[in-house]
C-alpha cells in the first residue's frame, strides 16, 4: 500500500442530501449536480491531486459522506472497508468478511453511508452494518441463507439502498425476492416474492413523485414495482436475455422508465400509469444492448454505450429514435455534470463529450494507466474532484 501524488476516484455514486453525501450515480441517475467545472482538459488530462495504491481487487466505486470517502477491495478473498479523508489520507480500513474470488474477482457493489451507519452487501450476499466512525459491525446478514436464495454467476453486485427507516436489498428468493430490513437492527419490516427470480446483479431505484412511493428493480428476467411502504408488488414486466444480466439501474424521469439490457436484448421504456401502480411499453431499441455502463439523460435525450456492437449512442427519451451511433471509444461507464458527459471506457480511457444528439463530440479524453485489471467502476465528481477508481488503485483529479 502507499500513497502518492494523484487523484482518481473511480465509483458508483449517489448523492443523497445537499451534496453533502454521495451514493451510487449520486442518486442512482448519473447526473451530478457540480458546476463551474473544467469545458476541456489538459492533453495529459486533469491535474491529479493523488492516488492511493493497495486497495486490492475490487469493482465497487466510492461513496462520500462527511468529507471522507469510502470503498471497498478485497484481499487474499477477504473484503476491506477503507476510509480516506479528501487528501487521499487512509483513516481507517476494516474487514467486513468473506469476497468473491471465483471470476472477475473483488469487492462489487459500493457502500451506503446513511444516518451514522455504512451498509455493504458483499459479493457472497452478506449484508454488513457498520457504525461510521467506529466500523464496528451493529448487524450482519447473508441474504442467500436467510431468504433461501442461491448466488448467481458473478456474484451479487447490489448496492444497498436505505429509504427513511428501511434498507432495501434483492435476496432473490422464491418467496422473499425483495425485502426491507430495520436499517438499525436487521429485522425484517416486508418482504415481497416479485416473481420469484434470482437476483440480476441490479442495484434498486426509489421513485417518490408517483402516487405510491414506489421501488423499481430488475432481477433475472422481470422488472418489478414494489410500493416502498408496504412491500406490496404492483406491477412486473417481462425482459430476459441469455445470461440474466440487468446491472443496469433503470433511468427514470417525468414518469418513464429507461430499463437497458445487454447481451443483445437493448432498451425498453416503460410508462408508469395509473399513479405508478401499473405500466405499459413506449418503446423498444435492441441496438441500445448497454451491459454494465449505464445510461443518462440530458435535455430530451439519453447517451450511453452498447455491448455486443461497440457504438456508443444517443437515442431520443420519447420516441426512440435513435440519432447517433458511433465507433472509436471502447464501450464503457457514462455519467454527467455541468452540461458534459463522462465516459470511462473499458479500455481506459476518460473521454469528455458534448451531449449533442447529432454527433458523439469528443472535446478531450486521456488514458488511466494506474490500477488494475477491469475499467469497470464509474467515475465520481465531488466538491470540484473527479474520482476514479480503477481495481487497486484510487485516484483523484482537480476538475475545477
Amino acid at each position: 500500500m502507499k500513497k502518492v501524488l494523484a487523484s482518481f476516484v473511480l465509483l458508483t455514486t449517489v448523492v443523497l442530501s445537499a451534496q453533502n453525501s454521495i451514493e451510487w450515480r449520486n442518486n442512482r441517475s448519473g447526473i451530478y449536480n457540480e458546476t463551474g467545472l473544467l469545458k476541456e482538459w489538459p492533453a495529459e488530462g486533469p491535474r491529479m491531486l493523488w492516488h492511493y495504491d493497495g486497495l486490492g481487487e475490487g469493482h465497487s466505486s466510492v461513496a462520500i459522506a462527511n468529507n471522507k470517502l469510502y470503498v471497498t477491495g478485497m484481499t487474499g478473498n477477504k473484503g476491506s472497508l477503507y476510509v480516506f479523508d479528501k487528501n487521499g489520507k487512509l483513516l481507517n480500513k476494516k474487514e467486513y468478511g468473506d469476497e468473491w474470488d471465483e471470476s472477475y474477482n473483488g469487492s462489487r457493489g459500493t457502500v451506503n453511508v446513511s444516518d451514522g451507519n455504512i451498509y455493504i452487501i458483499s459479493g457472497r450476499g452478506d449484508l454488513v452494518c457498520m457504525e461510521e466512525n467506529s466500523l464496528n459491525t451493529v448487524w450482519k446478514k447473508n441474504l442467500l441463507k436467510e431468504f433461501d436464495s442461491s448466488n448467481i454467476q458473478w456474484g451479487i453486485n447490489e448496492v444497498p439502498m436505505v429509504i427513511g427507516d428501511k434498507v432495501i436489498a434483492t435476496p432473490g428468493g422464491k418467496k422473499d425476492n425483495i425485502v426491507a430490513l430495520n436499517k438499525k437492527t436487521g429485522d425484517l419490516i416486508w418482504s415481497c416474492a416479485g416473481e420469484g427470480d434470482l437476483s440480476a446483479y441490479c442495484s434498486p431505484l426509489y421513485i417518490r413523485d408517483q402516487q405510491v412511493p414506489l421501488i423499481v428493480t430488475h432481477t433475472a428476467n422481470h422488472v418489478i414495482g414494489v410500493n416502498a411502504d408496504t412491500g406490496e408488488k404492483l406491477w412486473s414486466y417481462e425482459i430476459k436475455n441469455r445470461h440474466s444480466v440487468h446491472a443496469n439501474t433503470p433511468v427514470y424521469s417525468d414518469g418513464m422508465l429507461l430499463c437497458i439490457s445487454g447481451y443483445g436484448k437493448g432498451s425498453t421504456m416503460l410508462r408508469l400509469t395509473d399513479g405508478g401502480c401499473s405500466v405499459e411499453k413506449v418503446w423498444e431499441a435492441t441496438e441500445l444492448d448497454n451491459r454494465i455502463g449505464g445510461m443518462v439523460k440530458v435535455g430530451d435525450h439519453a447517451y450511453g454505450s452498447g455491448d455486443s456492437n461497440r457504438n456508443w449512442f444517443c437515442v431520443n427519451w420519447k420516441t426512440g429514435e435513435i440519432t447517433y451511433r458511433e465507433k472509436g471509444q471502447a464501450m464503457g461507464t457514462i455519467i454527467a455534470a455541468d452540461g458534459l458527459l463522462y465516459c470511462y471506457t473499458d479500455r481506459g480511457n476518460l473521454v469528455l463529450v458534448k451531449p449533442d444528439p447529432e454527433k458523439f463530440d469528443i472535446i478531450s479524453q486521456f488514458p488511466v494507466t494506474m490500477g488494475t485489471d477491469q475499467h469497470w467502476a464509474y467515475p465520481v465528481i465531488y466538491q470540484d474532484t473527479m474520482y476514479v477508481r480503477h481495481g487497486d488503485t484510487l485516484m483523484a483529479y482537480e476538475i475545477k
